[in-house]
């Protein structure tokens, strides 16, 4: 009877980490670029009380094993790549990444950080960063005296000088995308890091090899859909709440067992 014990803890013990995981993608609903993701789960060992095949006393084999499980646990969770919503800012440093790929950031340990969030700004020497100041790799410097700034589709950064008619070049922005988008480590900040699980990263131009353009004026939100996350949070109480009962009713087994009188 201690089995079912354990076996329905497992199953509570995964319910809260899905409670857990939905709150966090509710949680970043209005987040710029964020990919929601989904807990999977997987059935642990289990005890073989009889063997299928097995021969019997009379000859006869047994057509069915008898085995109990110990329950579940969580593996893994999964992010959800799909392309979210674009709103219009009207903000000359925000870009949208609409279709595949990744703005390459420098972090301060000299790596390359990943990420959607294309709400871009200047720092005081007039190089493009992130809100946190991170820089845009490659690194592109707009003159202090530019009167307006132009991000093409493909990324080329160009700006209006005064006395100039037409539109000088600054730079070109990269994008990179991974054979497995999902298996890049969330740092927080918007940022994903390179493991041996994504890939080398493919660096190209945007709108080019399979890589998503660029839109200025925009950024991508969020792609939780609040409806249903909130639906699978329903599930996930119902689910933690039966595997209390199971918990419950093991337990009055138990006491019924204990209070047995000859």
């Amino acid at each position: 009877m201690s089995r079912a014990l354990y076996t329905a803890a497992t199953g509570m013990i995964a319910q809260q980490m899905n409670v857990d995981n939905i709150a966090n993608n509710l949680a970043n609903v209005n987040t710029t670029g964020y990919k929601k993701s989904k807990l999977e789960f997987q059935d642990l060992l289990y005890q073989q009380l009889r063997l299928a095949g097995a021969t019997q006393a009379e000859g006869a084999l047994v057509p069915v094993e008898l085995q109990i499980g110990f329950g579940t646990r969580p593996v893994a969770t999964q992010r959800i790549f799909t392309q979210g919503t674009l709103m219009a800012t009207h903000n000359t440093l925000d870009v949208s990444i609409d279709g595949d790929g990744f703005l390459q950031v420098s972090l301060p340990d000299g790596t390359t950080a990943y990420t959607r969030d294309g709400a871009l700004k200047l720092s005081a020497d007039g190089l493009i960063v992130t809100s946190d100041g991170y820089a845009i790799e490659p690194h592109i410097i707009i003159p202090p005296d530019a009167t307006d700034i132009s991000i093409s589709s493909n990324g080329v950064v160009s700006v209006k000088l005064p006395g100039l008619s037409d539109f000088q070049d600054m730079g070109q922005l990269e994008l990179a995308r991974f054979v497995n988008s999902a298996g890049l480590r969330s740092l927080g900040r918007n940022l994903l890091l390179e493991t041996q699980a994504s890939g080398l990263p493919i660096i190209g131009v945007p709108a080019e090899e399979g890589l998503g353009q660029l839109t200025q004026g925009f950024l991508e939100l969020s792609n939780v859909e609040i409806v249903d996350e909130m639906v699978n949070m329903i599930v996930a109480q119902r689910a933690y709440e039966i595997n209390s009962k199971a918990i419950q009713t093991s337990e009055e087994m138990l006491a019924n067992a204990n209070n047995l009188k000859r």
